[in-house]
């Protein structure tokens, strides 16, 4: 629990000791671990291991930066595992992406669990706990509930690949032991995937589903429920501190890997939309269940959305048009009407399953529709900027889905502080947690309010422990001051020269990261003929694939956007050259950036420094992570955009990166780059 100073050990409440004499120290298990996995202790995994270990014992929130080799993993699982020895409870890993869940589960945690197990009471066990909608739900596969309209125009070349997935999901459930979605290979598309699961609120629950003792969900919770350390991922944790319903095992400690990605992770989980799609499928859900008449309200108020939709501009809705505040009163309504048309939510269900299952999907299909509704109405009309909590958009049609009128909060702060940080002991890590030198950015996106610049203040920590690798002698930070300002017409022919004599001098092995799909494509269209070295662009393949051709052929060059940014492990000669075309600010047209950015200035902050230039910040940091990957790598990372040299901006973006050494001079790159070619 947060206190109102950071303290010591020795201070610790007596609930959780600080020390405990029959488990050997966090220090010692590290130094066994490292040696089982013949690796070397390092200065920052042995201070972050301390610092994991203290905030356990004290109950302080910690923000622990760790770039790129430090071992951040190992220093956050011992003193985790050391914890769920002592109290017998588990503790909550939770990571953004699938890539790293299966780091932890596949090879880190059983090579740690094996390590220690001679130095503990019992060898340590851990699971992976992923929401209800990643397994398969034995009940609806076999019940043949009605299957979903499909969210993209009707395609045959779509439905007829649909319908193979399902073919192959049918053989697959025959034979699966976890029933898990990730194991099913190749992947399916969502489309199919749906009629095969459901979402916690459409679950009937273990009791009364006639699948509930081998459901598959429930068998996953239950090993969860058993483990020492239980790995999920930011959405699920999400959902279990914010519904009245618990999806994890009891737990006081979570350690939130990837922290940096935490905001946009809850920010997505409690953001919703409204579409005549959505409401076509809430139709043919309840269709069978409530007298036509109730329903064809519903169906005619979402052909009402559809049509205003149809004629609407993009964009964020700063005001409510009074057309689309009667449109949505009556979707509200009439999905209301058919709430009430329903009858009970329970009772009588026991003997029918079936129905039961029907009418709890379709109480829940209805229930988003009406808060959704309700929840757009009461986005407007407050009199102050201030006092607004949500913002409301319209995303355009594409070739695949209809208009969506999407809203979310403006903050998650107050939600972060209140349902996760509230009762438990949080420990946030990554590569890239203080911008501008600072923790405070971020603490005030997660809720932990600013502290003294250094993240010390009521109950939370900022702690940097740095990097293995030497960042000033391996690599070098080139902005190319000498370049326009990059404007909205595609790439300047200065630049696509610069990305030129760049690449020559590295002889390919470059990354360049853009901040648009159309950017990465025009390049890579203007540059094909003028380079000699393979040149392969995002979505030419999967971006596996793509990444890896490119770290099997030195010379190979990869472009692309945001996937690359945060995704590309390549360590050795493949990867000499980072290229950034330009500083990865939202764009000014973002409902929801700029929608933050404006509720920040109102409330007497700044908006451009506290969400653009975060965001920013935070990208570059991943961009220019991409360059080291292991102790034995050097090169350049070269931003083309000249306000990382000239903007007011510019040196909190540069205190965000890591500490390459830093040059303007054209020559003095293409130069070093050439050495490192022949090396």
């Amino acid at each position: 629990m947060p206190t109102d100073s950071i303290t010591t050990a020795e201070d610790a409440p007596a609930t959780v000791p600080a020390t405990t004499p029959d488990l050997p120290q966090v220090e010692e298990l590290l130094s066994t671990a490292v040696e089982a996995v013949g690796g070397v202790e390092r200065p920052g995994q042995v201070e972050m291991v301390r610092a994991v270990q203290q905030a356990i014992s004290s109950g302080d929130h910690l923000a622990v930066q760790a770039g790129t080799g430090t071992g951040k993993s190992l220093a956050y699982l011992i003193p985790s595992i050391r914890h769920a020895m002592t109290t017998k409870g588990a503790v909550i890993v939770s990571t953004a992406t699938i890539a790293l869940q299966r780091q932890l589960v596949d090879r880190d945690l059983p090579r740690l669990s094996e390590a220690l197990a001679p130095k503990l009471p019992h060898q340590p066990t851990f699971a992976i706990l992923k929401g209800r909608r990643n397994y398969l739900c034995r009940y609806k596969a076999a019940a043949g509930w009605p299957e979903e309209e499909q969210d993209q125009l009707f395609d045959p070349r779509e439905v007829n690949a649909t319908g193979r997935m399902v073919q192959r999901i049918q053989e697959w459930a025959e034979e699966t032991e976890t029933g898990d979605r990730d194991e099913l290979v190749p992947g399916v598309n969502e489309q199919a995937w749906r009629q095969f699961s459901v979402s916690s609120r459409e679950c009937l629950g273990a009791a009364r589903c006639p699948s509930g003792p081998e459901c598959f969900a429930e068998l996953a919770r239950a090993r969860a429920g058993e483990s020492d350390v239980v790995v999920t991922n930011h959405a699920l944790l999400a959902i279990d501190a914010m519904e009245d319903f618990s999806l994890l095992p009891e737990h006081e400690v979570v350690v939130v890997d990837e922290a940096h990605e935490l905001v946009d992770r809850v920010t997505s989980v409690v953001s919703g939309e409204l579409s005549e799609t959505m409401i076509s499928v809430t139709v043919r859900r309840v269709g069978r269940l409530i007298e036509q008449s109730v329903s064809d309200r519903l169906m005619e108020a979402g052909e009402q959305l559809k049509d205003l939709l149809a004629v609407a501009p993009a964009g964020r809705l700063d005001e409510l048009p009074p057309v689309l505040g009667l449109t949505l009163a009556l979707v509200r309504d009439a999905a209301w009407a058919c709430v009430t048309a329903l009858g009970p939510r329970s009772g009588g269900d026991k003997d029918d399953p079936e129905g039961a299952g029907l009418r709890k999907a379709a109480f829940t299909a209805l229930d988003e529709v009406h808060d959704t509704a309700q929840r757009m109405l009461d986005a407007f009309g407050h009199a102050e900027e201030v006092d607004r909590a949500e913002v409301v958009w319209l995303d355009a049609a594409t070739d695949r889905r209809p208009p969506v009128l999407r809203i979310a909060p403006l903050t998650v702060a107050g939600m972060l502080r209140d349902k996760l940080f509230g009762d438990r002991t949080v420990v946030l890590t990554s590569a890239t947690l203080a911008l501008g030198g600072a923790f405070d950015g971020l603490a005030r996106q997660w809720g932990l309010g600013s502290g003294d610049g250094k993240g010390e203040k009521d109950g939370w920590r900022g702690l940097d422990v740095g990097s293995p690798f030497d960042h000033a002698r391996s690599g070098i930070l080139y902005v190319a001051k000498h370049l326009p300002q990059p404007g909205r017409d595609g790439l300047p022919e200065a630049y696509l020269e610069e990305i030129t004599e760049l690449i020559e001098a590295a002889g390919g092995r470059t990354l360049g990261l853009f901040s648009s799909m159309r950017a990465a494509k025009a390049a890579t269209e203007a540059l094909r003929d003028r380079l000699s070295v393979p040149l392969l662009c995002q979505g030419d393949d999967s971006t596996m694939l793509l990444v890896k051709r490119f770290a099997e052929d030195e010379p190979t060059c990869l472009f692309g956007t945001l996937t690359l940014w945060q995704g590309v492990d390549v360590p050795g000669p493949s990867l000499r050259l980072v290229i950034i075309d330009r500083i990865p600010f939202p764009r000014p047209d973002d409902p929801l950036s700029s929608a933050r950015q404006r509720h920040v200035t109102a409330r007497g902050g700044n908006g451009f420094m506290s969400v653009a230039a975060t965001h920013a910040a935070l990208l570059l940091a991943q961009g220019a992570g991409r360059l080291l990957r292991s102790q034995h790598d050097k090169g350049v990372v070269a931003v083309l955009d000249p306000r990382l040299a000239t903007a007011r901006y510019a040196g909190f973006l540069r205190d965000s990166l890591p500490p390459f050494w830093p040059t303007n001079d054209p020559g003095k790159v293409r130069d070093a780059l050439r050495r490192l070619a022949k090396s």
